[in-house]
Order: structure tokens, then sequence, then C-alpha cells
């Protein structure tokens, strides 16, 4: 393996065989490899066979730790980052160091794999020849006026959230999109109780009304008509 190299390696978002042949391989013989939950980690690691050293980078040491990551780098380490499920970059830690990496003229090499929006996208029967990413709303400061502008994008639009504010969400989405814009929900993607709902927004809606949701969710929004 050449060195001083930054590996980006996708990891399962749900089965553990969506792992590739060759992410396994990466995993093995790097010098480091960095995660967002060590302990999350560990068990794909050991599931794999896989002994390395684990390093702990996430939100809230990126910007402490990416410095010195980068000398080791380009001191000769090879070291590969991972995150807790998908690929890492996506509503995930990775950019900073990706970005100190491409700085300082470091070979990355971003593994095809697992990410969540895509599955969902292709699974939502909605065009997919153009497409706007959102990922995850602001919580609160400009969340309105985010809305107010992806309402006025022609393209199909993906959303990340999470279970707790599902609701609320597609309530708001009721309101600026329109109750009879299509729509497609997936949750638990890749894992046993795996789910899609298509239909209109004021369908999908009702279907999540008063329930207890768990897992990650998509929210895939149809074009405008």
């Amino acid at each position: 393996m050449s060195h001083s190299k930054l590996y980006i390696v996708p990891t399962p978002i749900g089965n553990l065989e969506d792992m590739t042949l060759r992410a396994i391989r990466i995993l093995k013989e790097v010098d480091l490899i960095l995660a967002e939950d060590t302990r999350t980690s560990s068990k794909l690691l050991n599931h794999y066979d896989v002994s390395n050293k684990l390093y702990p980078y996430h939100q809230f040491n990126e910007h402490k730790v990416v410095t010195a990551l980068t000398e080791r780098i380009l001191a000769g380490e090879t070291m590969a980052l991972i995150t807790d499920a998908g690929t890492p970059g996506i509503s995930d830690p990775g950019y900073l160091l990706i970005r100190e990496c491409v700085k300082n003229h470091i070979t990355v090499d971003c593994l095809p794999g697992a990410t969540a929006f895509i599955p969902a996208l292709v699974n939502s029967g909605l065009p997919t020849d153009k497409f706007f990413f959102e990922g995850f709303l602001p919580h609160k400061k400009g969340r309105e006026t985010r809305l107010k502008y992806l309402s006025e994008i022609p393209y199909t639009i993906v959303f990340y959230e999470s279970p707790h504010r599902l609701n609320k969400t597609l309530a708001q989405f009721m309101t600026h999109f329109g109750p009879d814009r299509r729509a497609s929900i997936s949750r638990e993607i890749s894992k046993l109780h795996e789910e899609t709902i298509r239909g209109t927004l004021q369908e999908v809606t009702g279907h999540y009304q008063d329930k207890t949701v768990k897992g990650e969710i998509v929210i895939i929004i149809g074009q405008m008509e």
C-alpha cells in the first residue's frame, strides 16, 4: 500500500453484509482508522476480524485534531476515515480532513459504498434525473426561510430527518409544498424492518400520524408538476 494517503471508507447503514471486500481489506491494511464513535465501529470491525488501531474523529473534536492528523499522513502514515454508518462527509464528519489533505496534495481515495439517500431516492419511484440533496434542515433559525426557498426548486428534493421530528416536519412540508405533492418516506434502510411509504404528502403524513417511529429517515419530495 502506498503511503501518505487518506481513504474514505463507507460502512453499512444497516445490514453488515453491505460492507465491500475492498473496504474490509483497506481497513486491515491502513496504519490508523479514524472513527466517529470507536465503540460503534468496534462492533463492525470485530465482525470482520479487523484488529487495527482506532482514533476518535467526530464533529466535536475535528477542528482540534485535523492539523495533527494531516501532518501524520504527510509524514507517511495511511489512514481510513469511517463514520457510524454510511459515507463520511454526507451529513457526517469528513469534509474538514478531506479539505486539508487536498490542500496538502495528499491523495484522497473515496471508496464507493453505502449511503442512505441513494437507495431511498431510487426506490421512491419519483424522478431521479435531477435532484437536490438538502439533508437535515435547520432545527430552528432559518428553517422557515429555507423551506420557502426549497418550495421553489423544480427538482426532486432529498431530506434526512430524525424520528422524533418526523410529524412536525411533514406538517411543515404540507404547508410549503402542498398536500398533493408526491412524496416517499424510507426508514431502516437495509435493516430487518425496512419500509418505504409512497403517496401524496397528505397520504404519507396520515400514515405516520400518532405513530411511534424508529430509525433514521429519508424523505423524498417529488418535482413540482
